[in-house]
């Protein structure tokens, strides 16, 4: 007699933004769609996470399901890393013998620095090249994200006229929305999209958390997180300074997101409003600060093969080690103290 397999409990995944680190995220989301327990009903992803998202979405429905998807994403990061064999952005050799994945001492990302502080890309990018799209619009066919009826997918987007977090649904995305959600304006002309210019989704939506919550059915959303929330050490060097300011800003749209969902969650609880999509919401985390901490800013635009690989491992055994400790408590409680993790120094106010 046969054991029937219990259904596979939907989650939502919410993709931060964070350059080569995103190659993290491919770690996670391999090891996840390998998990036949679990399947995923929605994705919102900005800038890197977008990109992890649209490829997921199509591999996932070119019909090859999850194997299909992780194919896809491994494909994609190949390509990433092969288009940049020949890019400026190089680690010297000094930092190749000693093991260091940082860019800091490159010429060519001390040249790129100086450049995004005295001229814009409207001036050392007239033409707007960018080899990343021209691979996006190569690898990922956007009729069939648009076209994917298994999962959702959200890509955010900061609009430059008003400042605010625009989403982007799967029916409507194509390589411009994606590119937008990736636009740093230090480095690419702003992406115009029906009249409207738009930069980096990470300044407003990094991740975007509030269509998993409205839009989707799953009750469990795993954030994975690139940027950590907490460094110990003071920043002393302008590099050091540049990178703590960089985990702050692309952390600051997803504690203020967590901090209305909180204040949601207390409104409901007092005022036994109907509706429980808030409070029933199961939240979880996927993160390695410990090791994400110990890499400069810099090193988000290392993409080189043996990087990327370091990081999909990184990504891979943590998300391994997070489903061994929760995949008994997924489907029934959150894993994460949003309170505790993203407001500790308001608690510790308050005690």
């Amino acid at each position: 007699m046969s054991v029937r397999r219990p259904a596979p409990l939907p989650i939502d995944i919410a993709l931060q933004g964070g350059g080569a680190h995103g190659a993290f995220t491919w770690g996670v989301l391999d090891r996840l769609l390998a998990d036949e327990r679990l399947c995923i009903d929605g994705i919102s992803g900005t800038s890197a996470g977008a990109m992890n998202a649209v490829v997921l979405a199509d591999g996932y429905s070119r019909g090859g399901g999850p194997q299909g998807a992780r194919q896809a994403l491994r494909a994609f990061w190949r390509a990433v890393s092969s288009i940049s064999q020949f890019s400026p952005l190089q680690r010297t050799p000094l930092d190749r013998l000693f093991g260091n994945w940082s860019l800091d001492g490159t010429p060519g990302y001390q040249m790129l620095q100086i450049a995004g502080a005295l001229v814009s890309p409207y001036q050392f990018n007239p033409f707007n090249l960018n080899p990343l799209r021209d691979l996006l619009g190569k690898l990922v066919d956007f009729e069939r994200v648009r076209a994917c009826t298994e999962l959702q997918v959200f890509v955010s987007a900061t609009n430059v006229r008003t400042g605010k977090a625009r989403i982007f649904r799967h029916h409507e995305l194509d390589a411009d929305h994606v590119m937008a959600s990736a636009c740093l304006p230090q480095l690419f002309q702003a992406v115009e999209i029906d009249g409207e210019a738009y930069w980096d989704g990470g300044y407003m939506g990094n991740p975007a958390l509030f269509p998993l919550v409205d839009e989707t059915n799953a009750d469990d959303l795993v954030i994975v997180q690139i940027n950590p929330i907490v460094r110990d050490e003071l920043p002393r060097s302008a590099a050091e300074i540049m990178n703590r300011l960089n985990e702050i800003t692309f952390n600051a749209s997803l504690v203020r997101e967590i901090s209305s969902i909180l204040l949601l969650k207390k409104l409901i609880d007092e005022e036994h409003v109907s509706r429980v999509r808030y409070t029933d919401m199961r939240m979880h985390r996927i993160s390695a600060e410990a090791e994400l901490l110990k890499l400069s800013v810099s090193s988000k635009l290392n993409v080189e093969w043996g990087f990327l690989e370091h990081l999909y491992g990184i990504g891979y055994r943590t998300t391994d080690d997070w489903l061994a400790a929760n995949i008994d408590r997924l489907g029934k409680e959150s894993t994460l103290d949003l309170s505790a993790l993203y407001f500790s120094e308001m608690a510790d106010r308050r005690d």
